[in-house]
């Protein structure tokens, strides 16, 4: 029998002049039919996307969408700019089908059912905002002249934004963590750009269709006496990506001169999708710690690192700084945790490959990168390993234990009440707290 040939692949380059498929379609305004123009695609960095253009040529109208046709991040995520002058409005961003936009200023929420998902600017998404709250206003003035005059103040600042006459911060909370916004200082962290992950709640994972139909059940011991604590404890869960049936594995490991810590792992069968997370566990340090390491030689490569999904990360002699909450909770080892800090930039990072981006900032990026590379094979050192965590839950290993080690510097110090508000820290109270309800009682 002779070979078949190879199928084509679905997802094409941005730049591939592929064909786009069309399709006949009514349109909404009108009733008429018009055309559909679908694009399998895939931005380099980022992931899959299916763009969808429709016109129609009876009434002129016309409508684009995006959709996701990858698989969900493991956790959400909200992602903060605060726009200052007309190039943060130039900013190219993404916004998924799951995502809630918000003017924090303003104190206006888009709701993901509002506006499917969209590859635009930041400047388009505020002009999607007016067109949005302008369809309406006609109407508004005859039935609610109230209601009619607040919007219309709102559409004025939203006009400002969009003008460039007046700072704001835009705000995406997207639960399925696919939307993203554009960060013009890479390698380095973006001033103007806040990103923080957060685990689902169970009503974010059914909006996403990610709740499992099967009933709770007990976890089972995979190891370990009837009588004793097993040691690796398995629990019935979904993959994240492809949503089988999958098992999750957890174990609590005791780590010397440290603390408890929880390692949790998923492996999924049927797609192959494979991770892994790790937390700390005790309670609530008082105090943040800084770990600073002075890598020497390839053997600093090896020490064990924990780092938490509260900690930071920098290396100062290649620009590299890590905002807590990326790569999540990871046990391993230095030169392995810096190889995933390499693919995760690599991946996450998108727009680095299309037609906005300058050839400086593409061999800026792939020239950090590089770096980034041989900093973990051991050519580029000495370099400065600084992991920062305000809940002291990271851990380096100490080659000299139980003596000081030469090469690492610790220090402790008092969290300021911003950062205690960011781990929503200020509102946990463990003392008299059965006093403030009887008086919230007695009001």
């Amino acid at each position: 029998m002779s070979e078949q040939a190879a199928p084509e692949p679905i997802f094409v380059d941005l730049h591939d002049n592929s064909k786009p498929a069309e399709i006949e379609s009514l349109c909404m305004k009108c009733h008429e039919m018009g055309t559909t123009r679908m694009l399998f695609t895939k931005i380099p960095h980022f992931k899959e996307i299916i763009i969808m253009a429709f016109e129609c040529p009876h009434c002129g109208f016309r409508n684009n969408e995006l959709q996701s046709a990858g698989a969900f991040n493991e956790k959400g995520q909200t992602v903060s700019c605060h726009v200052t002058g007309k190039e943060d409005l130039d900013r190219q961003l993404v916004k998924s089908d799951f995502a809630a936009v918000k003017f924090e200023e303003l104190d206006l929420e888009i709701p993901p059912s509002r506006r499917r998902g969209l590859l635009t600017t930041v400047e388009g998404l505020v002009s999607n905002a007016i067109e949005d709250l302008e369809a309406g206003q006609p109407v508004r003035k005859h039935t609610d002249e109230d209601v009619y005059n607040k919007i219309e103040a709102i559409l004025q600042q939203l006009k400002a934004y969009q003008e460039g006459k007046q700072e704001f911060t835009l705000t995406i909370d997207d639960a399925s963590g696919n939307s993203y916004i554009e960060n013009r200082c890479l390698p380095a962290q973006d001033p103007k750009i806040t990103l923080r992950w957060y685990t689902r709640t169970p009503e974010q994972n059914a909006f996403l269709g990610l709740s499992s139909e099967q009933q709770p059940q007990q976890p089972t011991a995979a190891a370990g006496e009837d009588d004793e604590a097993p040691e690796v404890l398995t629990f019935p869960a979904n993959c994240s990506h492809c949503n089988a049936p999958s098992e999750t594995n957890m174990h609590v490991m005791d780590i010397p001169h440290f603390k408890e810590v929880v390692i949790m792992a998923t492996s999924c069968e049927q797609c192959g999708y494979k991770s892994n997370e790790v937390k700390a566990g005790g309670p609530i340090s008082a105090q943040g710690k800084r770990i600073t390491l002075k890598v020497t030689d390839t053997e600093d490569l090896s020490r064990d690192i924990l780092k938490s999904e509260t900690c930071g990360l920098s290396i100062p002699e290649i620009d590299l700084e890590l905002t807590p909450g990326t790569l999540g909770g990871r046990f391993t080892t230095v030169e392995g945790l810096l190889r995933q800090v390499h693919d995760e930039l690599e991946e996450r990072v998108p727009f680095m490959h299309g037609d906005s981006t300058t050839d400086e900032s593409r061999q800026r990026w792939a020239a950090f990168l590089e770096k980034l590379t041989q900093v973990a094979d051991g050519k580029l050192i000495p370099v400065t390993l600084i992991l920062d965590d305000p809940l002291s839950n990271s851990y380096l290993q100490n080659l000299y234990a139980p003596d000081d080690d030469p090469e690492m510097k610790i220090e402790n110090y008092d969290r300021d009440w911003d950062t205690n508000e960011a781990l929503g820290l200020n509102d946990i109270k463990l003392e008299n707290y059965q006093e403030d309800q009887k008086q919230e009682e007695t009001k």
